[in-house]
């Protein structure tokens, strides 16, 4: 067959013979590289796909969150009817029936719930005037109980309502028993389950106080810690969460329950989509800030916040088009952001972590400084590992000295 004209050089005959314009080795090169693109084009589409997989899911759950919230504000109003008429204190029965609701123990359904209050308060008005005097004293007795159990849950203490104020004994033994909940604290694992049982048992005492409420909610970051199964751990998250967003409804000038809050909300993200753990991102960063305006000398807060640094300057590809696409403006930070923060928990405190000196380490290493690596390696060797943290970063460490 006669080559194609375009493979002869300009100047050949018609006798001439036809020679390729790309050698052997040039040829392979172009192969090499055209299998790169295919290879680049099918990875980009993969990720296209998992961006547009996690648009979807996100779509879908903010249309879940805005319904429940509607069906929650929608319940809320219904219970709002029944506020004052079930708080009356002229009737037994109807003091009753509020302590039932507030039990968790009266029906559920609204219709039902409205009739059967309709029927006690018709009793009670054709039963008050031949029995005016005798249920004076039992009201008065309901109504206190009423009192005493709403003021047990921050769910039932309403906005304006002063927390509920210890008496000289139980106030006294509630220092006890933060001081040793926070010694159980710093102890090994069998300390620290042992803190939370002693933490549990007692919150019916001590619900309303501040100081117990973010300990709790410490505990059962412990536990989360102390646990391997990913059910549970999010259970133990999401319910010390949820103890300290009630806290924080009453004590937002509390460093303690922004930073625990923190902590939580991370670990209730830890596996959730891409862009929940974004959000939480952003929910961390926000009690983080606050906590440190509160409590600017806690190395501990300095810390969390280099750690937030630290994951934000290494977000990958599919992360940053996730945070781009949804978010206005994108969290923001470098690795030197990280290594101020770090290096100001070694200016508060010492030693203060082998972690930390570890991601310094990190820090010097990512900027290009090996011998400032290399010493903070050596500084982070000399402490023990005391946490679970600890003997995980160990491992890094060690990777850190092979390279």
């Amino acid at each position: 067959q006669a080559a194609p004209r375009a493979l002869l050089p300009a100047a050949a005959g018609d006798g001439a013979v036809p020679s390729p314009l790309l050698r052997q080795e040039e040829q392979l090169e172009l192969l090499e590289r055209l299998d790169l693109v295919v290879r680049n084009v099918a990875e980009l589409r993969k990720e296209v796909e998992e961006l547009r997989t996690s648009l979807q899911h996100l779509a879908s759950e903010v249309v879940g969150e805005v319904r429940t919230h509607l069906e929650e504000t929608q319940r809320m109003t219904r219970r709002r009817k029944f506020l004052f008429p079930r708080e009356r204190s002229d009737s037994t029965a109807s003091s009753s029936i509020y302590f039932t609701a507030s039990s968790g123990n009266a029906n559920t359904d609204d219709g039902e719930s409205e009739g059967g209050y309709s029927t006690a308060n018709a009793e009670s008005d054709y039963d008050r005037e031949s029995e005016r005097e005798s249920e004076e004293g039992e009201d008065e007795m309901s109504c206190d109980t009423v009192r005493t159990v709403r003021r047990d849950s921050l769910d039932l203490v309403p906005e304006d309502e002063s927390p509920l104020v210890l008496d000289s004994s139980l106030e006294e033994g509630l220092g006890q028993l933060l001081e040793q909940a926070d010694r159980l604290h710093g102890g090994d694992e069998q300390d620290r389950r042992e803190g939370f049982q002693l933490l549990l048992n007692n919150k019916l005492a001590y619900a309303g106080q501040r100081e117990f409420l973010w300990r709790l909610a410490r505990a059962h970051c412990d536990m989360w810690e102390l646990t391997e199964d990913a059910d549970e751990r999010r259970s133990y998250a999401t319910r010390g969460k949820e103890e300290l967003e009630l806290a924080l409804q009453k004590w937002d000038q509390s460093a303690e329950c922004h930073q625990w809050f923190a902590i939580l909300c991370g670990q209730v993200s830890e596996h959730e989509s891409i862009p929940k753990r974004i959000q939480a991102g952003y929910v961390f960063k926000e009690h983080i800030d606050k906590a440190i305006a509160l409590k600017p000398q806690d190395p501990q807060l300095y810390y969390l916040l280099g750690r937030w640094c630290y994951r934000v300057a290494h977000l990958g590809w599919l992360e940053k088009k996730t945070v781009s696409a949804l978010f206005e403006v994108p969290p923001t930070a470098t690795v030197q952001d990280a290594l101020q923060n770090f290096l100001r928990v070694e200016e508060l405190s010492p030693g203060f972590s082998k972690a930390g000196r570890v991601y310094i380490a990190k820090c010097y290493r990512d900027l290009g400084n090996a011998s400032a690596a290399v010493l903070w390696m050596d500084l982070a060797s000399e402490l023990p590992g005391n946490t679970k943290e600890d003997a995980e970063i160990e491992k890094e460490l060690e990777e850190m000295r092979s390279v």
